[in-house]
């Protein structure tokens, strides 16, 4: 099977702070090595502080507003964890829905750490098996969800991760799930 991605946008939604950063920059660096482009998307313009932990790193400079971003444009989405960021994702309207209509439209989404809990408030969990960080074992359980604590868990065409430990597995399989395609059984729990 091909894992090239060439042709094909990924988009990549953080808040404008927040990111665990080696979280953001492994797959991006995964989606151009398979030839895709990654899009930054973000909930302000300008730039993207991102976090080592709880110390600042980087910053990124945001491609889209979250409210401008549509499933149809890309071939899948990138949520990068961190405390901070899924938490103010997950209170922002158009970033939940633009969650929940990448699962709709039959798109990959690879989520990992705490960004599981975006897919919470979208309502695309539910009948679904996941990983993330160990303490949103509960949350994920409480929406519905079969939490396992596992380096990797796919579920038609969702992919899970647990923490930068798992980025090398993360990363494959984000650019393999992407580079095929559509996921049909992906919008039952949209």
């Amino acid at each position: 099977m091909s894992t090239s991605l060439s042709g094909t946008k990924v988009a990549f939604l953080v808040a404008h702070e927040g990111v665990e950063q080696v979280e953001l920059t492994s797959p991006w660096d995964a989606v151009r090595r398979a030839g895709g482009t990654p899009e930054l998307i973000s909930t302000r313009r300008g730039t993207v502080q991102a976090f080592h932990h709880l110390d600042k790193a980087g910053t990124f400079d945001a491609d889209r507003l979250v409210d401008q971003a549509r499933p149809e444009d890309y071939g899948g989405l990138v949520l990068p964890g961190g405390v901070a960021n899924p938490d103010a994702l997950r209170l922002n309207p158009h970033a939940v829905r633009l969650a929940h209509d990448f699962v709709a439209h039959h798109k990959p989404v690879a989520a990992i750490c705490h960004a599981p809990w975006l897919l919470i408030e979208a309502g695309v969990v539910a009948d679904r098996r996941l990983t993330s960080y160990p303490s949103l074992a509960t949350d994920l359980r409480n929406a519905g969800a079969r939490w396992s604590d596992d380096e990797i868990v796919v579920d038609s065409g969702l992919v899970t991760s647990r923490k930068p430990d798992d980025l090398p597995a993360f990363c494959a399989k984000l650019v393999e799930e992407v580079a095929e395609g559509a996921h049909g059984k992906q919008a039952r729990s949209a």
